[in-house]
This record gives structure tokens, sequence and C-alpha cells, in this order.
């Protein structure tokens, strides 16, 4: 598989429409996500449209759309493990693969 890279803005900008698509497949508004978030409609509505949210606003939008597993899980990936660098990273997944 290869490696994607990208940008944290971009990331943030992923997470937000995945979390704006999620929201959208349970039918909720954005009023009925911060309602039942108690994260404000205004955090909301910036996060959907740059993907800029504090942490725990985040955790609190996975709480209610059922995704606060993901984020308790993500430490357990190998991939990562002992990698400070891309390019540790990289040499990493080639060695994994035979390659050197």
């Amino acid at each position: 598989m290869p490696i994607t890279l990208k940008t944290p803005s971009e990331t943030a900008k992923h997470i937000a429409s995945c979390v704006q698509q999620k929201r959208l497949s349970l039918n909720f508004s954005q009023k009925t996500l911060s309602l039942r978030s108690g994260v404000s409609l205004s955090v909301i509505k910036k996060f959907e449209q740059s993907g800029k949210i504090s942490l725990e606003s985040l955790l609190k939008l996975a709480l209610v759309l059922d995704w606060l597993e993901r984020f308790a899980t993500f430490h357990e990936s190998s991939d990562l493990e002992g990698a400070k660098t891309i390019d540790e990273l990289i040499q990493q997944k080639n060695r994994k693969r035979g390659r050197k």
C-alpha cells in the first residue's frame, strides 16, 4: 500500500468532511449535532468549512457520531512504532516489504 502524505490542513479538512458526511447520513442538522454534542453551532459550522476545531470539541462530536473508539485506538497502530521522521517511517515500511 503506497504511503500518501497529506499536510495537516488537508488532513483536518478531510476529517471535517468525514464528520459532515456522517452527520448527514444520520439526518442530523448542524444544530442537532450541536445540541447533542454540546459543541456550539458556530464551532461546527467553522469546522465543516475550514477543518479547524479543538481536540475536545472533535472528541465530543466523535462521541455523538459513534466514532470515539477510532480516537481511543489510533495509538495502537504499529506503523508509527519508533519512527521519529517521515524518512524513518518510509524505511520501516520498506523493511516490512523486504526492500532496503
